[in-house]
């Protein structure tokens, strides 16, 4: 109930400017926590190892630049969120809209024709749900960006990765990027809860929904960008294989 009356409230715009403007979005170095989720996707794709038809972002949020680094390797992309208010904010985005997240030549790669579709819920809440703007998708060309999902509890975070799990095709791959130690964050006049993760939560929540994981980066948040907005004491990136 809580996380309901959340999201309902939940402010896109807040959300941009809390996470994605400086001082957490401060490119004069690469110490900050963005720039420093840029560089691990962008290291992870710059392999070469992962690439496909269609990958899909999972829980895209108002935001788009987890995706820039895969439009290279990617037939298509296909963003998600179970927010009306975010969707509509990538839809502002892909439309040139002046207040959309899509802000770079390299962000309108990313895109084809906006187009809504209906697909199984990623969490197994429903049996389908309204996920984003994309034209038909077949699943089972699934590479998948996985953005940690908000859970009530360290067990629902565990079904989660497996329902997510079933949309990736046999020894796919799942990048999944989320926050440590928070057990809340701000985006306008929503207060969201979120259950603490620490590093041995994620490595065994992954083990339990039956991937393995590849590598594990973590990032310390420093004093300076403890801002009040949330409360986390750091972030994980964890590329996974099925």
């Amino acid at each position: 109930a809580a996380l309901r009356e959340g999201y309902e409230r939940f402010d896109p715009r807040a959300y941009l400017r809390n996470n994605y403007l400086p001082p957490r979005a401060d490119f004069s170095s690469e110490e900050f926590v963005v720039p420093w989720k840029l560089r691990c996707l962008a290291e992870t794709f710059a392999s070469g190892e992962i690439r496909g038809r269609t990958l899909i972002d999972v829980g895209s949020g108002p935001t788009i630049y987890q995706l820039l680094s895969a439009c290279d390797h990617f037939e298509e992309i296909v963003a998600t969120d179970y927010l009306a208010v975010n969707r509509e904010e990538l839809g502002r985005g892909h439309e040139g809209g002046t207040g959309g997240c899509r802000g770079t030549p390299e962000g309108g790669r990313c895109w084809g024709d906006p187009g809504r579709i209906v697909s199984p819920s990623p969490t197994g809440s429903q049996p389908h749900v309204p996920v984003g703007f994309c034209p038909q998708i077949s699943w089972d060309h699934s590479p998948m960006f996985l953005q940690m999902a908000v859970s009530p509890d360290r067990a629902a975070f565990v079904r989660a990765l497996a329902h997510v799990g079933n949309l990736l095709r046999p020894g796919g791959h799942a990048l999944l990027l989320g926050a440590l130690g928070e057990s809340f964050y701000l985006a306008g006049p929503a207060r969201l809860p979120v259950v603490p993760l620490e590093e041995s939560d994620v490595r065994e929540a992954l083990a339990a929904a039956g991937f393995a994981l590849r590598e594990l980066r973590s990032y310390v948040m420093p004093p300076a960008l403890r801002t009040g907005v949330d409360d986390v004491d750091g972030v994980f990136f964890a590329p996974a294989q099925q």
